[in-house]
């Protein structure tokens, strides 16, 4: 399931970004859409075309990574500190007896 929608994700990914380049900006771009595409539609209605239609992918692409986000959250959930403690406490090491001092050195 998540390998489909990695798919699906990327082609939006490289579907947005071709539908971007044909795009013509102010300062030129590519300007591969900016003709009059054979009659077929204006250059301004090109124009709402091609932003329509990166609006649509821009909001697939949202859509495919917050999916893929909760998709690979799902899988390893960090354990708790609190889970990862020993279930009883353990008794504290008993505290040894000091050194009995050395008996005097009789002469």
């Amino acid at each position: 399931m998540e390998s489909v929608i990695l798919v699906i994700h990327l082609l939006i990914a490289v579907g947005l970004v071709g539908v971007i380049l044909i795009q013509r900006s102010e300062g030129g771009g590519l300007g591969i859409g900016g003709g009059t595409m054979g009659g077929m539609m204006s250059t301004r209605g090109t124009a709402n075309l091609l932003t329509r239609t990166t609006g649509i992918l821009a909001g697939c692409f949202f859509a495919t990574s917050i999916v893929l986000a909760i998709l690979a959250g799902g899988h390893s959930r960090p354990a708790s500190i609190i889970d990862t403690l020993p279930a009883a406490p353990t008794a504290p090491a008993q505290p040894t007896a000091p050194a009995q001092p050395a008996p005097p050195v009789s002469q």
